[in-house]
């Protein structure tokens, strides 16, 4: 190209100069389609293009790009720190981030670039995380959900969702069981309130009674207000004696979601995918030394998600024709936002998430988790089978 741009410049002066002489530019045009091979009807545009062509700038379709380098650079560091999310996710918190991020001396990026950023609409940081998030999609899971005939006598709970106040949330459990469920392996119990979205995974060595009951307890010492009703789907794990009493005895409600009617928990089951499976992936846990470490993972998973990772809520699912038509709130919320504008929730209970919110950083939790989750795959690697 830089030979063809040179070839033309060369000539330019004779086109020109021949405005009027239809044989003279002939020969030029004759001589350029010999030695260059363009197309003759294309050697009048070529300096078309060079005769209009201001000296000293470079050649460019459209204007100029208003953010470079610099500022994908900076949007880089805040979408990495959030760990990967789509770009409404991602918007609400961009300015909170950075704050964050320049209190402890961790934004390494200019101001220039920091008021690009701030000035990106979200149409642009959903289009740029878009282009991010390309090379991070996963595949489904196997259910591992087994019915229990105790199912009769548990309350089906079909909603509404969207009134009722926190503490009444979902309950699921996640195989870490790669492409086989024969043999042992770890199960994440995930917990989802309904109200504010917030989360509270925790993981046990298989999905046993006793294991299962015991990080119930885990999530009512772990929720920040009371819980009030558990609603997980009909497997066995959750539809027992031994459950049935724990949740009478902690004097939860619980109920359950029709069988095979996924729709029924929603929320739970959304957030296995955006929180369990993002997170954690679909690697067989198979080695009980990996069960420790992935618990503390998942306390440092849920300040971060609760605190610094926002939700859309779907406001409302029409059908129309062979399409679901959705409409979402325009702006995104972290649970923790969630928490402290719902007015079910005591001060008392607000000011300590307040407190506890200001000493947390998410790009320093977001390593952290991280470096545990490198931690569990060197244990599996070592110790476990291959997925």
């Amino acid at each position: 190209m830089a030979t063809r741009k040179e070839v033309l410049e060369h000539h330019l002066s004779g086109w020109l100069a021949a405005k009027h002489n239809k044989k003279q530019r002939g020969r030029i045009v004759a001589l350029i389609h010999a030695s260059l091979g363009m197309n003759p009807k294309s050697v009048p545009r070529a300096f078309r293009r060079l005769q209009m062509k201001t000296a000293g700038t470079a050649r460019g379709a459209g204007r100029l790009p208003v953010f470079g380098p610099d500022v994908n650079a900076a949007l880089k560091t805040i979408w990495e720190a959030a760990h990967c999310p789509c770009g409404e996710i991602l918007y609400p918190v961009i300015a909170e981030y950075v704050s964050i991020l320049r209190r402890d001396g961790q934004w390494e990026h200019g101001e220039s670039a920091t008021k690009k950023l701030f000035a990106m609409k979200e149409h642009t940081v959903r289009r740029r995380a878009t282009g991010l998030r390309q090379k991070y999609r996963i595949g489904s899971g196997i259910s591992g959900t087994r019915p229990s005939h105790l199912k009769n006598i548990i309350p089906i709970f079909k909603g509404p969702w969207k009134d009722l106040s926190p503490g009444n949330g979902q309950l699921d459990t996640v195989a870490h069981c790669g492409e086989s469920l024969a043999g042992d392996f770890i199960y994440t119990v995930n917990y989802t309130d309904a109200a504010t979205y917030w989360i509270i995974p925790a993981a046990q060595w298989n999905k046993g009674e006793t294991a299962t009951v015991n990080n119930m307890e885990t999530i009512k010492n772990r929720l920040p207000f009371p819980w009030l009703m558990g609603h997980p789907d009909s497997g066995s794990e959750f539809i027992n004696w031994t459950a049935k009493g724990w949740f009478e005895r902690e004097g939860i409600k619980l109920t359950r979601s029709e069988p095979n009617r996924k729709n029924d928990n929603m929320y739970v089951e959304e957030r296995n995918g955006h929180v369990v499976r993002k997170y954690v992936g679909y690697v067989r846990f198979d080695e009980r030394g990996v069960l420790e470490v992935l618990n503390e993972l998942y306390v440092h998973l849920a300040l971060y998600l609760n605190h610094f990772i926002p939700v859309r809520r779907t406001l409302s699912k029409e059908r129309i024709g062979a399409k679901y038509v959705r409409i979402y709130e325009k702006k995104a919320m972290t649970p923790y936002k969630r928490v402290l504008v719902h007015s079910a929730i005591t001060e008392e209970i607000k000011d300590r998430l307040q407190k506890e919110h200001a000493r947390l950083n998410p790009l320093i939790l977001g390593r952290k988790i991280d470096k545990l989750m490198k931690e569990i795959l060197k244990i599996q690697r070592n110790r476990g089978t291959a997925a």
